[in-house]
């Protein structure tokens, strides 16, 4: 019976810990991305196009705003990007999903 016990204790204690570590990677993944990103904040357009290529898709939105939509694929996840571009033609916002 204790055996019992010191096994499901050791079980569970490797299941938290395991789930701590995927969250510590998935975290300093976000993190590099963000931080990769960022650097297009506040720079012109033609910049973004530069590194990044031409985009995938333009969006333009009611009040004068474009995005830039950026689309991969890698390991079958589909990693989008977009960065809002102003009516200066600057950088001024993104989001990430599904990207690492």
């Amino acid at each position: 019976m204790k055996f019992n016990i010191l096994l499901l204790s050791v079980i569970a204690l490797f299941a938290l810990s395991s789930c701590q570590t995927i969250e510590n990677k998935s975290q300093r993944a976000i993190k590099i991305e963000n931080d990769k990103l960022s650097k297009f904040l506040q720079q012109p357009e033609s910049e973004l196009r530069i590194v990044m290529g031409e985009p995938d898709d333009i969006i333009k939105d009611d009040k004068g705003s474009i995005f830039f939509v950026y689309i991969k694929k890698k390991y079958n996840i589909t990693c989008e990007r977009k960065f809002e571009i102003d009516n200066n033609k600057m950088v001024v916002g993104f989001t990430s999903k599904g990207c690492f």
